[in-house]
């Protein structure tokens, strides 16, 4: 029985694989009701909800699993990429730079968070710090197309 929570969760897992999103979310709610102390369910099941532009789920269970664990770099990551990436709300952008920091602190060559990081940066106006973020990206992954397209238009239209 105390087993019953993880082979929830793992077939809520092999179902996100699969794109079967609705009934993943439906067993790995299941485990959180065995257990709700897990941050891994939380995790998985804000990945779900996210895949549903479910985005107010989905934050809410990212934020859920980082009080479990505060190390998930991840769920800081796909918080802050969802926040980023909000047309329906205002977003506070300084939540969105905590969260992405955090990350880095916890992983600083995570690639998609520094780019995350420079497009949060452009978009309060640091094109300096903007930069920062992609030349660190660009150490790491030379030939990132996007980072490579970000620093040009930085360097453009933005730092003459």
């Amino acid at each position: 029985m105390s087993e019953d929570y993880k082979n929830l969760l793992d077939l809520g897992i092999d179902l996100i694989y699969k794109g079967d999103f609705n009934s993943a979310i439906d067993k790995i709610t299941a485990s959180i009701e065995l257990k709700g102390d897990w941050e891994i369910s939380y995790f998985y099941r804000a990945v779900a909800y996210q895949a549903l532009e479910k985005m107010d789920e989905a934050i809410l269970d990212y934020t859920k699993a980082l009080k479990l664990n505060p190390k998930m770099t991840d769920a800081y990551y796909n918080r802050a990429k969802i926040m980023l990436e909000r047309k329906d709300c205002e977003v506070d952008i300084k939540k969105v730079i905590s969260d992405l920091d955090n990350a880095l602190k916890l992983d600083e060559n995570f690639i998609d968070a520094l780019f995350a990081m420079a497009a949060a940066q452009k978009k309060i106006g640091d094109y300096h710090k903007a930069l920062e973020y992609l030349e660190r990206l660009l150490k790491i992954e030379p030939n990132a197309i996007h980072a490579r397209a970000l620093k040009k238009l930085l360097l453009q239209k933005y730092i003459i």
